[in-house]
């Protein structure tokens, strides 16, 4: 099938499929007497392997170790789920680093005035990274109460 055919069948696109060639993540595809791209059901499994390890995150480094156990019948699963483990640690770990960005975020947005004034924490926050005061309040426990502002990490 030509590259447009794999693309389609294997869910990757043409840019990538020359890119991967390119950096030898597969290998480079046959070519017809015109110069056209033909690649293989086998070639178009491994596309597939491709994408869906790059849809779970994992970076063209350890998919070219994912491809080389997967080629290797003798490879031990122990080596696989060592893999999927470290990616799976990474995922947590920026997971809790998107959730501190939420966190901070949120802190700010919920100490903002949001009013016609053009000083607030949000801006002072990603401005100077230090501690800003302002006379913005909010009501907690039915009274005003001044919002300290902070840069939190």
């Amino acid at each position: 099938m030509n590259i447009g055919e794999a693309a389609k069948a294997s869910g990757v696109s043409a840019k990538m499929i020359r890119y991967y060639e390119s950096i030898r993540l597969i290998p480079t595809a046959g070519r017809t007497g015109s110069g056209y791209r033909v690649y293989s059901p086998t070639e178009v499994q491994m596309l597939r392997f491709i994408r869906r390890s790059r849809d779970l995150g994992f970076s063209v480094e350890k998919i070219e170790e994912l491809l080389a156990l997967w080629r290797d019948r003798t490879r031990q699963s122990a080596d696989v789920k060592r893999l999927a483990t470290d990616q799976i640690d990474g995922l947590e770990r920026k997971v809790r680093e998107m959730q501190a960005m939420i966190d901070t975020l949120r802190h700010l947005a919920d100490a903002c005035c949001g009013d016609h004034r053009p000083d607030g924490p949000i801006l002072a926050d990603l401005g100077h990274g230090v501690e800003h005061g302002s006379d913005c309040t909010t009501q907690q426990s039915g009274k005003a109460v001044p919002v300290q502002h902070f840069h939190s990490r």
